[in-house]
């Protein structure tokens, strides 16, 4: 299993050919919940955020547990000034620890200050 990361999500939603054929390659994907947030942010009118929520209901959604969230804080207030860790990555980074699984994504120095995350790049 393999949970992926906003800009990750990005190419999928824009059905980039990589990011397309990388993803049919892996076993089964999951979307930290607040990933799904951060894309819906991102949408510019009603008609948009509508296809994406269609989009998201093909993954599962993973949302941080009470240890995850303390983790995050642990970790954002230890890593925000020196590291610039921010407070979503910050979160995602500590659900993907709390699960166990890899966070799929391209901003690996966001996450490198977080302990027993294993982030992979993708295509």
């Amino acid at each position: 299993m393999m949970l992926l990361d906003a800009d990750v999500m990005v190419d999928v939603a824009r059905n980039y050919p990589p990011a397309i054929v990388w993803l049919m390659g892996l076993g089964s994907v999951g979307l930290p919940g607040l990933v799904a947030m951060e894309l819906l942010q991102g949408c510019r009118n009603l008609t948009v955020q509508r296809r994406l929520e269609k989009q998201l209901q093909r993954y599962p959604s993973y949302w941080p547990t009470l240890a995850d969230c303390q983790r995050g804080y642990q970790d954002f207030a230890a890593y925000r000034l020196s590291y610039g860790l921010g407070l979503i990555d910050a979160l995602i980074g500590a659900t993907a620890v709390g699960y166990g699984e890899p966070l799929a994504t391209f901003n690996v120095k966001h996450y490198a200050v977080i302990a027993g995350l294993t982030t992979v790049q993708p295509y």
